[in-house]
């Protein structure tokens, strides 16, 4: 499918990070970026979200390189939406349908699977009014009176039935999580979760410590099920440890929403390890977008150790880097080639020794990207 992008710059800073994402989330999606539209903006238009004549743009791109679809790096409106496919005669796609159409084609569990389909159908409520909006413009003609409006009613109310009955099995597979984390706690067994944007090595890492086999790819989203799996931390003990959803900026707040379940396992860990592309030129933004969504779900309060992956492409060696407290700053690895683990698994179970015995700060005083541990003499 072949796909012209299109980024509105309103003069943000990450402009062109954002747009180069977008290229990655389209072919994530299966597309192939032939052409790119840019502009630039104080704020969105109403009507086409570009302005107009940025909108007869697209449309001579489009028609130029034979675009079956548009996407924008954006979140559009249902009218705006509507009224660029009008325009444009070519099937718009926003940011956020971009995304939830990637979680389709990854989502392999049952949870999964209910997780998007219920955020998918939650963005689609907004937006159930674009199909009938022929039987609109003829309310009032003889023989029409009202069937558009009947249909869409029959609709949406399908849809909340469906909506529903996909809630209803969440919270059955939320109680059963809810009842390993308890017996987990009795256990007092320690909870690490590995967090981060998405593409930074969450999952190659998880299969490192591990020795797992969890999916993983140089793609964005490549993992949505989260995964737990047990090490051994030496005279620390037993950790289990989970893998989870990347991040992305703009996460949909539908998705967010639809897969706290799962993100639940972050929010519930003693400690999270979050993995950071130590080779990306805008990683410092990766990290804020990261923590946004944690405080989000209501995570921002647990514990962090910074952990600087694929340092062989950013031209660094292993180690781990403390501040004058000795607090934990960040863990140098590379995930790939195997670089560092030991220095991350003397980190963990530092911390899992130190939390065993009381000698730490539950949360340090310069926020969650450090580990304070008290000295107990």
């Amino acid at each position: 499918m072949r796909a012209a992008l299109v980024g509105v710059d309103f003069g943000k800073g990450d402009f062109d990070a954002s747009l180069a994402e977008l290229s990655l989330l389209a072919k994530s999606a299966g597309a192939d970026p032939i052409a790119t539209v840019v502009g630039k903006r104080a704020s969105p238009d109403a009507a086409f979200f570009v302005g107009s004549g940025k909108a007869d743009e697209i449309a001579r791109a489009a028609v130029e390189h034979q675009a079956d679809i548009i996407i924008f790096n954006h979140a559009l409106s249902p009218a705006q939406q509507r009224n660029l496919e009008r325009h444009l005669n070519v099937r718009v796609v926003d940011r956020t349908s971009l995304i939830l159409d990637i979680f389709a084609q990854r989502a392999k569990s049952h949870e999964g699977k209910i997780q998007v389909e219920l955020a998918q159908l939650q963005h689609l409520a907004t937006r159930l009014i674009r199909g009938w909006t022929h039987l609109e413009r003829q309310k009032g003609g003889i023989g029409l009176r009202g069937p558009g409006e009947t249909q869409l009613e029959t609709d949406r109310r399908l849809l909340g039935d469906r909506v529903k009955a996909l809630r209803t099995k969440l919270d059955k597979l939320h109680r059963q999580r809810a009842t390993q984390r308890r017996a987990r706690g009795r256990s007092n067994t320690f909870s690490v979760s590995l967090v981060g944007y998405t593409n930074a090595g969450k999952s190659t890492l998880f299969n490192a410590l591990t020795k797992a086999q969890a999916y993983a790819a140089d793609q964005l989203f490549a993992t949505l099920d989260t995964t737990s799996r047990r090490i051994y931390l030496g005279e620390a003990g037993n950790a289990v440890i989970s893998d989870t959803v990347g991040f992305i900026r703009e996460l949909p707040h539908q998705l967010v929403a639809a897969f706290r379940a799962t993100l639940e396992e972050t929010i519930h860990a003693d400690l999270l390890l979050h993995v950071v592309d130590a080779a990306s030129p805008v990683r410092m933004e990766q990290i804020e977008q990261v923590n946004m969504v944690l405080k989000e779900i209501g995570a921002d309060h647990i514990p962090q150790i910074l952990i600087w992956n694929k340092i062989d492409a950013a031209g660094l060696d292993p180690a781990v880097e403390r501040d004058e407290y000795a607090k934990i700053r960040r863990v140098f690895i590379s995930a790939q080639a195997g670089d560092g683990l030991d220095f991350l698994r003397q980190a963990i179970a530092e911390y899992a020794a130190a939390r065993a015995t009381g000698a730490i700060d539950r949360m340090p005083a310069d926020g969650p990207d450090s580990i304070c541990f008290t000295n107990p003499n």
